[in-house]
This record gives structure tokens, sequence and C-alpha cells, in this order.
């Protein structure tokens, strides 16, 4: 007997799912049914900022996969199309026809949830007004490029200074605009320790950037003709003729808490290894709308990032398809950048680390992306935190020039083999004089917190 497979949501985590599914199990013996609200299917919304800012030409170029080319491989992907309650104990979803205003229910065998997650938007007054921006969708992404061309105004005011926060400002200051960043942190980028942050904030200024600490966003003021024209803080009002929200995103769960699955401490969907919802057979989650177990603190934590949406996904349609595949966690690698300047973090900031009572030492050292004589060479910050007792690699920042980011790949998969900072000094990496200098950066902070383990007993 045919099983039917619904996917919820069109993106990474439930089309590389229905796509697994489809490679292990034929149309005669899986039907798949995919749902997704908006205007388009598996694309790059990491990219959004560089379209926004020129330098990926056009959108086609972020979708991986149109909605013509899933159904061409026997996936029934129906766009414009949200479902809105999912009856567990039924085992049915009910869909929204939003071009045709219909709804109609659709049985399930087995059920995956990648609902994604949705742009953090307070109730300010003004925050709906229009030239007011969520960056969270290619239709996000769209709609931001149609308000800048229809606006002859030059003056941007992204409000946060995360991810998205930082990548926006350097596309709207790529675009020519005047860009000013407000963000209720000591420093920008509060995946980072403030001392990393503060050298993205002096990086943000040196662009032409301006960067206000500690500002706590009341309200956004509009003109006559009901625009945005005006952003308040506590302190000050910052013209805008354009304004982004880049404060970070939280789960879409709704529908999985009105249909009664469970929901973790940061509000995303509880899995076990194989991305199952726990205590629900025959049902799926993965993406940004679920959490996922930190292998560094042992905790559950929510890392919303299209690298874990694509692997969950995987994971699912896998064991959908009658294999068996298992997601083992997280250690919060993330990469970034504004203009030249490469952020880069993994693992646990002081912060996480003293929530869950780990004693640490840190350690911060400055070196160069290649050896300091050869031409190019760039300055680079790296900064280690080990575990006191032990000696065992809790986490790594990283900002500077050309090679910086990348280097944080070393430290992910030292945190995942759970290394000591000693064991680390001992790697094997590659060196020539045009790629490193004779010891890697990560390294030479490796030994430095080493030395540091040792001193402090």
């Amino acid at each position: 007997m045919t099983e039917r497979l619904v996917v919820i949501g069109g993106d990474a985590a439930g089309m590389s799912a229905a796509s697994q599914a489809r490679r292990l199990k034929a149309p005669e013996e899986l039907e798949i049914v995919a749902f997704e609200r908006g205007h388009f299917s598996s694309y790059s919304a990491c990219g959004i900022p560089y379209w926004v800012g020129g330098d990926v030409g056009t959108r086609d170029e972020l979708i991986a996969r149109s909605p013509e080319e899933h159904r061409a491989r026997a996936i029934d992907l129906r766009m414009r199309t949200e479902v809105t309650a999912i009856d567990v104990p039924g085992r049915r979803v009910l869909a929204r026809d939003l071009e045709a205003g219909t709804e109609t229910w659709t049985d399930f065998d087995k059920l995956v949830v990648a609902t994604g997650a949705r742009p953090k938007r307070p109730a300010l007054p003004g925050i709906d007004a229009p030239g007011v921006h969520g960056v969270q969708t290619l239709d996000d992404g769209q709609a931001l490029l149609d308000s800048l061309d229809a606006t002859p105004g030059r003056r941007a005011v992204v409000v946060g200074a995360g991810y998205i926060g930082v990548e926006m400002a350097e596309a709207l200051l790529n675009r020519g605009h005047q860009v000013t960043v407000l963000h209720r942190g000591e420093q920008p980028m509060a995946t980072l320790d403030p001392d990393m942050g503060r050298l993205v904030h002096r990086a943000m200024d040196g662009l032409g950037i301006t960067t206000v600490a500690s500002a706590e966003v009341t309200k956004i003021l509009t003109g006559e003709d009901g625009r945005v024209r005006a952003v308040a803080t506590d302190r000050a009002e910052y013209p805008a003729d354009v304004v982004v929200l880049g404060m970070g995103v939280v789960p879409e769960t709704s529908l999985a808490r009105a249909a009664g699955l469970p929901l973790g401490a940061h509000g995303g969907l509880l899995t076990d290894l194989a991305m199952r919802v726990r205590g629900h057979e025959g049902i799926w989650a993965g993406g940004d709308c679920v959490e996922v177990l930190d292998l560094v603190s042992g905790r559950e934590r929510y890392m919303p990032l299209g690298t874990h949406a694509n692997k969950h996904g995987q994971v699912i349609g896998s064991n959908v398809g009658g294999d068996y595949a298992t997601f083992p966690g997280v250690v919060g690698t993330a990469v970034s950048k504004v203009c030249d300047l490469e952020i880069a973090r993994t693992g646990l900031r002081e912060k996480d680390a003293r929530e869950v009572g780990l004693r640490y030492v840190t350690v911060t050292v400055e070196s160069t992306s290649r050896a300091g004589y050869y031409p190019g060479a760039a300055p680079m910050t790296v900064k280690m935190l080990a575990e006191r007792r032990t000696g065992r690699l809790l986490g790594v920042q990283i900002v500077g020039r050309e090679g910086a980011a990348k280097r944080v790949d070393v430290a992910a998969v030292a945190l995942t083999a759970g290394m000591t900072v000693e064991r680390m000094t001992a790697l094997d990496l590659g060196y020539a004089p045009p790629f490193s200098p004779v010891w890697d950066p990560v390294l030479i902070a490796a030994r430095k917190a080493t030395a540091a383990v040792r001193a402090a007993g």
C-alpha cells in the first residue's frame, strides 16, 4: 500500500527531507505532498543580504531548485498554500490556498514539520509602517529591494546588530546609503564576547557605519504619507528613509504548539537523534523550528542556520525512506562578515560557560593571516576558552581580515572531538608563507591556553 508523506515548509529542511525520501522510495511506495506558503522553494535565505547589496546579481541565483523541478521528481509541491492546523490524532493537516481562499484536509502517514523561523518584530508604534522591513524570505528581500528602488532618500537605519543586522548594514552601505545601526547590547554581534564585539564595532565605524550601543528603540516615526521617517530610541531620534529589522529570529512553532507537540525552553520543537518529534511516532521536525543538542555544554540550544537545516532534512528523509541516520548535535559554529572584516565563532562564549557552571580560562592572541613578511598579511585576533581543570577546549572566536573566518573550522572539529587545548597544539595543519605563519593563529592561541590551564592549577 502507498504511504503518504506530508511536508510543511518548502525550503531547506522540508525539501531536503522530501528529496532524500524520494531517492529512497519510488512514487508507488511513497506519495509526497509538500506545502509552502511563499512564492519560492529551496532557496538560500543566507544569500539575501548579498543579493540586496549587489554581490549576487539576481534573485534566481539564490534558488537551488524550483517548484517545477521538485514536481518533476514526483513531489507534489503546493505553493502559496499555508498549513493552518495539524490534527495529530486524526493524522491530517488543514491547508489554505492563499490565492483561492479555499481550505482542505490532507491525510498523512508520515509528517515533516519544517516551518522555519520568523524575524523578531516587537510590538512598537509604527512597526508596520511602509518602509519597515524584516528580512527572512525571498519575498521579504524582494519587498525591501522594491522599497529601496522607490525611495529617493539614502538614510537607512538597521535595528539590531546580530548576523543579519551586520550583513544588512554592509548591503545598504554598498548601495550608497548612509547607515546607522541601533542595538541594545554593549557591543555589536552579541554572539561574541564584548571584547571581541568591540573589534567589530571599531571596524564598522571605520567603514562609515554609525553604530549606537545600548539603544532601546521605542517607536517608528512616520510622515504625513504614513511612511517611515525616523526611528526613536529612549535617548534620540535617527532619520530614516528605510528601516531594516535585524534583531534575530524565533522558531515558527505556533502550529506545533497548537497541535500539542513538545517545545523546548527556546520555543523550538524537541526531537530525538533521528529528528523524530519526541513522543510522536511518524512525525519529524527539522530546520529553524527545532532545538538541537549543544555538544559542548550538553544542553539544548537554538541555532538557526542553513547548514543545520539541510543536514536535518537529509537525516529525516533517510529515516522516512526506510534507511537510518542521526543528527548528533552542534558546537555552534557561525561565520559572517562586514565588508572585508571576517567574524567567526564556535563553541561557548564566557557567558555561556558561566551559565552551565563551567570554570574556564581565556586567552586572546594577535597574529596574522600569512607569514608576517609575506605580502598581504592581515591582522587577526583569536580568543580561546578552555575548561580550567581539564584543559578541554570550550570555544573560539576570531575577528580579522582575509583568511580569518574559515580558520574557525579547525576549532569546530576540535570541539566535536572533545580535544584539549594541549592536544590541539600538535595538530598537523597546513603551512606555507602565503597561507599562514609557521604557527597558525589558532595553534598560537592553543599554546597560550595550555599555559593558562597549567598556571590555573
